[in-house]
């Protein structure tokens, strides 16, 4: 992600608070970080952002996350914990998926972590559907853990432990 992207990514981030859905969470438009971006990528070793593109024409067509989260005090209980958000005409066709599948395998690869995981509303078929493609495996639900559209929500956990199969 780079700051020639911030524009498009504001433009994202204000047609999913229009469309609704599970990244809606009714709150005031914030511009990205252009500050930020201008510094170089947008990541550093707790957390970062990509731009997920077609390999088949570059086209970007959403964004994918991570940031770390601790289950213990030592660097081994380090994991961590992913997001992504596409662009409506891109859902559906397995680039979640792969996207999902390729930043797990990278952060296996750059990192020590044991764990990576994602979270997603209970309601989001097409996105457990597509973590369990992705090789991600079902822990349980998180009861009540996210306020959206005025109601409590629960989550479903999902991860990929560096062992399992891809």
């Amino acid at each position: 992600m780079t700051l020639a992207d911030a524009d498009l990514l504001d433009e994202w981030s204000r047609a999913a608070k229009g469309a609704g859905g599970f990244n809606d969470f009714d709150q005031p438009d914030e511009r990205v970080d252009r500050d930020a971006l201008a510094k170089g990528p947008f990541r550093d070793a707790h957390n970062g952002t990509l731009i997920v593109e077609r390999i088949v024409d570059g086209l970007p067509i959403g964004a994918i996350g991570w940031h770390e989260i601790r289950y213990g005090p030592n660097p081994e209980s380090t994991a961590w914990n992913i997001g992504i958000e596409l662009i409506p005409h891109a859902r559906g066709a397995g680039y979640g998926t792969e996207a999902q599948r390729l930043l797990a395998d990278l952060l296996f690869e750059t990192t020590g972590a044991n764990r990576v995981e994602a979270a997603t509303d209970v309601d989001n078929v097409a996105e457990r559907r597509s973590l369990e493609k992705a090789g991600f495996r079902r822990d349980g639900i998180i009861r009540g853990a996210q306020f959206r559209a005025g109601a409590y929500r629960d989550l479903i956990v999902y991860a990929r432990l560096r062992d399992d199969p891809g």
